[in-house]
């Protein structure tokens, strides 16, 4: 028996979110973290700067996704304006439109007229913003979801550093948070991956180099900044 297919299209929305803020909430955490260790700051100096980063991190990451998504449903509200506008006033003009698209998706004239004429007769708005504009009025962009997802991941992928930070001695804290951070980052290109459909060995080394190079170049800075005012 054939197995049924799977497709992961419908998860683009907040896969992205997820990765996002869980991927920035990681890096940016431990590489703060390690900044300030580099600096040989004491334990209630690291936390208190971690917890900083943390709350900030997370509220950046929800107000950038609520404007970015608003505009988002901003657009997609204006289109279907017009839209609806021309269904309205210009109606056979939409028809014609309509059956073009069909035509030059390789139906016959006649035919992609005949299916124009009857979606239009089940959902003639239904049928432009998906054909014609490529969204769903049943799928719109959520500012609140994508805020709230973000912020969520980043929060938690950020308290992974955080508790590493937390339970290291002064010795060992910088080599805790490097280890702790670099599976983090493999399980969440894993996860994530997954999430998608793709495979996880691209993904992976793309969190993986990311984040090498975001927490170096901090502990650079953060060597370089203890030792100058030392």
């Amino acid at each position: 028996m054939r197995e049924s297919e799977v497709h992961f299209g419908h998860r683009i929305g907040w896969l992205r979110a997820m990765v996002l803020g869980a991927n920035d909430g990681i890096i940016s955490i431990a590489a703060l973290l390690l900044g300030m260790a580099a600096a040989d700051s004491d334990r209630s100096t690291l936390l208190t700067a971690g917890m900083a980063g943390l709350v900030a991190g997370a509220v950046s990451m929800a107000l950038g996704e609520y404007v970015s998504v608003a505009s988002q449903r901003d657009s997609e509200h204006s289109d279907i304006a017009k839209e609806r506008w021309e269904l309205e006033h210009q109606s056979e003009m939409e028809l014609s439109e309509l059956a073009a698209i069909y035509s030059a998706r390789g139906l016959s004239p006649t035919l992609a007229h005949e299916v124009a004429v009857q979606l239009t007769d089940h959902d003639a708005l239904g049928a432009h913003l998906r054909d014609e504009l490529g969204i769903s009025a049943d799928d719109l962009a959520r500012p609140m979801q994508a805020a709230g997802s973000s912020a969520l991941a980043f929060i938690i992928g950020g308290v992974i550093p955080m508790v590493a930070a937390s339970l290291a001695s002064k010795a060992s804290r910088i080599g805790l948070i490097l280890a702790v951070t670099v599976v983090a980052l493999v399980a969440l290109g894993f996860t994530g991956a997954k999430a998608g459909g793709a495979k996880p060995g691209r993904p992976i080394v793309r969190v993986l180099v990311g984040g090498a190079a975001a927490m170096g170049f901090t502990m650079l800075v953060g060597k370089l900044f203890g030792a100058a005012i030392a």
